[in-house]
C-alpha cells in the first residue's frame, strides 16, 4: 500500500466515522518526518476518542500499526503516528488554536471529496 493510499484509507474511515472537516495534505516535498498529514475534527473527548480508535482498528486490520501514539488521554489532540501518514484527530477548540493548516500553508491539499461521504 502506497502512503497515498494509506492515507486515503484513514479519510474513508473518519468519514464513515462521521469525523468533521477532514483534510489530507501533502507535506513530503516540505519535511522529512512523514508524506501526509490527516487532520480531522471531533465535538468532544468520546467522539475524538472513537475517532482515533477506529482508525486505530481499521489499519491494524490491513496489518499496519502505528508507531507511536499521543494525546489519548487528554483528547483534545490525538496523533497516530504511522511514519508515512500521521493522523491528527482533534477537538475543535484545540485544531483552531494550532491551526496546522495554516502551519503547513504551502502543503498540497489532496482532493477528497470522492471519498468523504455524505449522509
Amino acid at each position: 500500500m502506497t502512503s497515498l493510499e494509506k492515507a486515503k484509507k484513514v479519510v474513508e474511515i473518519l468519514s464513515k466515522r462521521k469525523a468533521y472537516d477532514v483534510v489530507l495534505i501533502e507535506v513530503g516535498n516540505l519535511t522529512s518526518i512523514t508524506d501526509y498529514f490527516v487532520i480531522c475534527s471531533g465535538n468532544s473527548e468520546t467522539q475524538i476518542k472513537s475517532l482515533a480508535d477506529e482508525v486505530d482498528e481499521k489499519m491494524k486490520e490491513l496489518d499496519i500499526s502505528p508507531s507511536h501514539v499521543e494525546g489519548y488521554r487528554s483528547a483534545s489532540w490525538i496523533l497516530l503516528d504511522y511514519d508515512d501518514v500521521i493522523v491528527h484527530v482533534f477537538h475543535k477548540e484545540s485544531r483552531m488554536f494550532y491551526s496546522l493548516e495554516h502551519l503547513w500553508g504551502d502543503a498540497k491539499r489532496i482532493d477528497i471529496s470522492d471519498i468523504i461521504t455524505e449522509e
